[in-house]
């Protein structure tokens, strides 16, 4: 009896897991295909190509199986597309394009780096030629490094046998002559969905995801979901800033603040409007790991060196101009990943051409505008706290203008400090108020300073008992 109850019990073993195994088999035959979109309906930037790869790591994350780049672009920048299609190609999840409309220039460049295409019909694909701002076609130096880039993106997909005339041989899955011929001066090569489809630039014509999708996998007897990619309000107001455009707006907010803090001394409007541009410059991109700690520590000790030159030591030298260096050095940088330049031990200082054209651009127009309009755009009192009048009504307390010979006969006397000195302001002497500069430290209304000498119609002078 003992036996037959062991051999019952072992049938009884034997068929519960047949039949566990076939449940796990069955669960694992249906588990579910999960295919995460990304959407790039804008132009190519620093800031879509931030969206991307991080996007791409979410999909990563998420464990899914295909990746839709749902794509309808005119192009944008080379570096930015350079970005989104090195991140398609080290992905370790298949991404798959679905070229909604448009895929032209840097555009076409994302699409071939994809690892299948998709056409909705009406579309276009193709035109890879590099111009300017203005539309121009660059020269043909940029064009033969853009045509050399989009020959290796269509080379990384290898390629495949097949039988032709008898023989067995290789054939580019897609092929590079044609890729480069989307890059050229003259005749620049564009697809329609037919065209793509021949030429084996495009998988198939699809007129929504969901017809992706079904080309992809079996929709009638095979389980799916779909993730779409959406930007949280704090990642849209750091890619939001990331933009060139932004950037350059907050640039000369930080520049401008700067000079106008540094003529006009005090805690006021410019120091706001400086220390404003300064946060929303760099949290965003300190968030996303492009601003360093070095960077930040540079950027204040080029503050201190520039204070240093304004209010210790006036003129304009090595303080002063050292000041200025790091501060542009500083801001440049943390436009971009630092990685980029400093990789695999050596220095690549082309990434750093863009930034450093956008910060020197901003600060130029911003000092332009701040020495030479703003005193011509807003001359009402309401802005006078802004703007540093070159005039004074008659009549009225202010610094009256005398002649430099007039000027010889003042120096080694005394002067009552009328305002502020910090450093510079206006001193009585002999009845008279004239323009000084304090060559160190400050002086109060009301303080006596000594006359030392003058230089273009300023006085320039130091404390008594300095």
């Amino acid at each position: 009896m003992a036996n037959k109850m062991k051999n019952i019990t072992a049938i009884i073993f034997t068929l519960l897991s047949f039949a566990f195994s076939g449940i796990r088999a069955t669960a694992q035959e249906t588990e579910d295909n999960s295919f995460y979109i990304i959407k790039l309906h804008k132009q190519i930037d620093a800031s879509s190509a931030r969206m991307f790869t991080d996007a791409l790591k979410q999909a990563e994350q998420a464990d899914a199986d295909w990746c839709i780049l749902d794509l309808n672009t005119y192009g944008g920048a080379v570096d930015a597309a350079d970005s989104i299609r090195s991140a398609i190609m080290e992905s370790r999840i298949p991404v798959i394009a679905f070229i909604n409309n448009q895929a032209v220039s840097a555009g076409a460049l994302i699409s071939i780096a994809c690892d299948s295409i998709y056409m909705k019909n009406g579309s276009t694909f193709g035109a890879a030629t590099v111009v300017d701002q203005q539309g121009e076609v660059l020269p043909d130096k940029y064009q033969s490094f853009m045509r050399a880039m989009m020959r290796s993106t269509a080379e990384s997909h290898g390629k495949r046998k097949i039988v032709q005339d008898g023989d067995t041989v290789e054939v580019w899955i897609r092929d590079p002559q044609i890729a480069q011929s989307m890059t050229r001066k003259d005749s620049v090569l564009s697809f329609t969905p037919t065209e793509a489809i021949a030429n084996g630039y495009c998988n198939g014509t699809a007129e929504e995801i969901e017809d992706v999708v079904a080309q992809i996998i079996d929709v009638s007897n095979e389980k799916y979901t779909i993730t779409e990619h959406q930007v949280s309000a704090t990642k849209g107001i750091i890619y939001f800033i990331l933009n060139p455009f932004i950037q350059g707006l907050l640039l000369m907010m930080i520049i401008g603040g700067i000079y106008y803090e540094f003529q006009s001394p005090g805690i006021g409007f410019p120091l706001a409007v400086a220390v404003t541009g300064i946060l929303l410059y760099f949290i965003p991109l300190y968030l996303e790991g492009f601003v360093q700690n070095w960077e930040i520590i540079f950027f204040i000790l080029g503050l201190i060196l520039l204070a240093v030159e304004v209010f210790v030591l006036p003129g304009f030298g090595v303080a002063g101009i050292c000041g200025c260096i790091l501060i542009i050095i500083t801001l440049a940088f943390a436009m971009i990943d630092n990685s980029i330049v400093f990789e695999a031990g050596s220095i690549n200082l082309e990434p750093l051409v863009k930034p450093f054209a956008i910060v020197l651009v901003s600060t130029t127009t911003m000092l332009f505008l701040s020495v030479f309009l703003l005193s011509r755009l807003f001359p009402t009192r309401a802005f006078s706290h802004i703007a540093l009048k070159t005039s004074l009504p008659s009549g009225r307390e202010g610094v009256v203008g005398v002649e430099t010979s007039a000027l010889d006969g003042l120096v080694g006397k005394d002067a009552v400090v009328t305002t502020d000195l910090k450093p510079q302001g206006s001193v009585s002497i002999d009845g008279k108020t004239c323009q000084a500069q304090l060559v160190a430290g400050y002086a109060q209304k009301g303080e006596i300073v000594q006359i030392l000498r003058h230089e273009g119609g300023r006085l320039y002078c130091k404390k008594k008992n300095y």
